[in-house]
């Protein structure tokens, strides 16, 4: 059965509205409006509510870049949030970028309340996690907040030195950071007879590694995938694939885990989406996890 799921923990982020390829976000105490692909549907609230709400826009020059404008000039361009759930307490640091990002993608917290209650589940004394396209680390703190030995790989190198502000931020530490292309990472990994208990793959639609190497999601998800199951512990061990990349549906997803782990237990698979206060659903990315214990 393919599930719609949305993150219930939040309290520093709430989406109020989204319609006409705009979404308009409170973070913490600071309310923006940015763009969105996905939302092709009219706006619930009148555009005046929008303006009168809003103290931060984003305004595109490109379809890659922009600039902020602000209300007021003493508004700043960094501050931070927290996430809570029953298991874990995480900090961020957030910041206004040239690529409409602020540095946390508020529906993965769907993803980390899961992992958290995994670990926390392993008989495993501080179980390995692995943490690929790790970005600025909301799943890695995570990982490591529950009780993980964690491994973060980006890379890109600003955004593994953000996570690992992030870290300090949240008063933990000991995260191994790694700057280095993901498949390339992982097959070095296999070589090695590494394993670990959790693996958390976040794969952008298309990207470049640090030495120039190409991704692009459809044609080396499935290599990807094939490697990474090499390295799962096979007592314990859980699997989270995350996909966000218009027209990349859940059953393909869902093909892509049970051909690469034919063995898996407790398979969902499904949709994130955030709730917006004004009624409307948000879809963002697709999701397959499964887990052993």
């Amino acid at each position: 059965m393919i599930q719609l799921l949305t993150a219930k923990h939040w309290k520093d982020y709430e989406l109020i509205d989204c319609g006409d390829f705009e979404k308009l976000e409170r973070f913490g105490d600071l309310i923006l409006i940015r763009p969105e692909p996905q939302a092709v549907w009219a706006k619930q609230l009148i555009q005046s509510e929008w303006q009168k709400l809003h103290h931060i826009r984003f305004k595109g020059r490109s379809a890659t870049s922009g600039e902020w404008v602000k209300k007021n000039n003493n508004l700043p361009d960094r501050w931070h949030i927290e996430y809570k759930n029953p298991e874990i307490a995480i900090k961020f640091r957030l910041a206004l970028t040239s690529f409409k990002h602020v540095g946390i993608f508020p529906e993965q917290a769907v993803n980390w309340d899961y992992s958290s209650q995994i670990i926390k589940k392993f008989k495993t004394p501080q179980p390995k996690v692995l943490n690929l396209f790790a970005y600025t680390g909301g799943a890695s703190l995570a990982a490591q907040a529950a009780g993980a030995d964690t491994t973060h790989v980006d890379s890109i190198k600003q955004v593994v030195t953000w996570a690992s502000e992030n870290q300090d931020l949240s008063g933990l530490q000991n995260i191994r950071w790694v700057v280095e292309d993901a498949l390339k990472f992982v097959k070095r990994e296999v070589k090695r007879g590494k394993k670990y208990n959790g693996i958390i793959l976040d794969p952008p639609a298309y990207g470049h590694g640090p030495n120039g190497e190409k991704w692009k999601l459809e044609d080396q998800i499935n290599e990807l995938l094939q490697e990474v199951v090499q390295l799962l512990e096979p007592t314990e061990h859980f699997l989270i694939l995350n996909a966000y990349s218009l027209g990349f549906s859940s059953v393909i997803v869902e093909n892509l885990l049970k051909t690469a782990y034919p063995a898996h237990q407790n398979l969902e698979i499904g949709e994130l989406y955030l709730q917006a206060t004004s009624g409307v659903k948000l879809p963002l990315g697709v999701f397959g996890k499964f887990y052993k214990v």
